[in-house]
Parts: structure tokens; C-alpha cells; sequence
């Protein structure tokens, strides 16, 4: 393809960076959770039910973010297992999905909530630099145990990716598509040009009613994006919309 084609080709691209969410979304775990089963089923429970109330927005999650670390206290062995399971959990489709967006010219980037050290070496998995992950970073002391977290972090705010992707839009303004499937993600719709709710792990109705388009498996996110082998039709639609196909982009960014 020519130089001239590829840049028509991009001009012509719905979007042109895609921000994805990171647990429930490219992989199918939440790494808070797993490594509260490592715990024991006391913590597992009491952290799981944390985690469900603050991705459903019924707490918010600067409420219980301290609260779910300290009941875990990840060290550097914890995780190392972690960024295993991350990567061994990858949703189907992912991998084929960052590569093609980016071969279209569309920038990446991962921004969650989760632990960045054991993010990174999915962010390899996928071709992504660190500098595309935004996440919350943990201290570990000398020995390598837990120390506590980056409170600083906006990510560990309910508010914190609307705030980050301000951030990252008025330094250079794109048209930005979100996916995710949490409360957080939601609340950051006002910061993109659009919010995909993913339902490929799990669906949240309230994340769905207030998406633009709903993205049920891989496939639909590569139609929306318009990236080389894509259904002809578009496949994410609007929740509640009876099959209507979801047209509202909200503003340029």
C-alpha cells in the first residue's frame, strides 16, 4: 500500500487511539481477586465483594481501595504470579486486536486501576510499551514485601481515568474510543469520544445502559474500530437500543 493510500486509510479510521481497561476487559481475571484467593476464603470473599460493589458503583472506589491491599499485601513473588496469571488469562483476540490497531495507525495504550508491576509483562505480551501503561504503582521494601501503594495515583479514584485521559487528551487531541466494563470506566466517558462497554467477561447493567456501543466479544471491537477484517456490519450496539446500532460519538477528543 502507498504511502497516500495509508494515509487516506487512517484519515478514514472512526478513531484514532484506543484506550483499553485492563481486568475483565484484555484479560479475563481481576487481579485484586486472585491474589485474595491466595489469602484464603475469608479474604477472597470479603475482597471479591469490594471489588463487585466498587466496578458496579454502588461504593466508590477510593473507599475501598486501601482497604482491598491491605488485606492482600502483594510482595514481589505474589506479583510475579500475578503477571503470569494476567498474561495466561488473556482474552481470546486481544493480541490480534493491539497489533492490528496499531499497524492502522491508531495508538494504544492500557489505563487501569491495577497493579503496574504486574501489568508490565502483559503490555509485552501485546507489543505495547511501558509507557503506554497507566496503572498504580506498589512499594515493596528490600526484602520484597508489601509497603503500600502510590496514593498519589488518580487511578485509585473513582474519577481517576476521566482525570488521566484529560490529561492525555490536552496534550494531544484524538478521537479516543475507551472499552471496559467497570463503573470506573464509565465515569470517564466524559473525557473520550466514546465508551465501549466489553461484555466478552462479564456485564454490568449499568455500565452497558450508559455505554455507546456494547462489544460482546473481540470481533465487535475490530468492526467498530473499521480495522482489516471486520464484520461489513457494525456489531456493537447501543444497550437498550433493540438492536439499534449505536450512533452517538459525544465530542472530539
Amino acid at each position: 500500500m502507498s504511502r497516500r493510500a495509508r494515509t487516506g486509510a487512517r484519515r478514514r479510521l472512526p478513531f484514532r487511539r484506543l484506550v483499553l481497561d485492563v481486568d475483565s476487559t484484555v484479560s479475563a481475571i481481576e487481579g485484586i481477586d486472585e491474589l485474595a484467593r491466595k489469602r484464603g476464603p475469608r479474604v477472597a470473599a470479603a475482597v471479591a465483594a469490594l471489588t463487585t460493589r466498587a466496578m458496579a458503583g454502588a461504593v466508590r472506589l477510593e473507599a475501598v481501595y486501601r482497604r482491598r491491599l491491605e488485606q492482600v499485601r502483594p510482595g514481589r513473588r505474589e506479583l510475579a504470579w500475578l503477571a503470569r496469571r494476567y498474561v495466561a488469562r488473556l482474552v481470546p483476540g486481544m493480541r490480534r486486536l493491539v497489533r492490528d490497531a496499531q499497524r492502522a495507525g491508531i495508538e494504544v495504550r492500557l489505563v487501569s486501576g491495577g497493579i503496574r508491576q504486574a501489568l508490565l509483562p502483559l503490555a509485552r505480551k501485546l507489543g505495547l510499551a511501558e509507557d503506554a501503561v497507566a496503572a498504580v504503582a506498589v512499594r515493596l521494601d528490600a526484602r520484597g514485601r508489601y509497603a503500600g501503594f502510590d496514593a498519589r495515583s488518580p487511578l485509585v479514584r473513582a474519577d481517576g481515568k476521566r482525570t488521566l485521559l484529560e490529561r492525555l487528551a490536552a496534550g494531544r487531541r484524538q478521537r479516543t474510543l475507551l472499552v471496559g466494563d467497570g463503573a470506573t470506566d464509565l465515569a470517564a466517558r466524559p473525557a473520550v469520544a466514546a465508551f465501549c462497554a466489553f461484555t466478552a467477561v462479564v456485564s454490568r447493567p449499568a455500565v452497558v445502559a450508559g455505554a455507546d456501543h456494547v462489544a460482546r466479544r473481540v470481533a465487535d471491537l475490530i468492526t467498530l474500530l473499521r480495522l482489516p477484517g471486520g464484520a461489513t456490519r457494525r456489531a456493537a450496539v447501543k444497550a437498550g437500543g433493540g438492536g439499534r446500532t449505536a450512533r452517538r460519538s459525544g465530542r472530539r477528543r
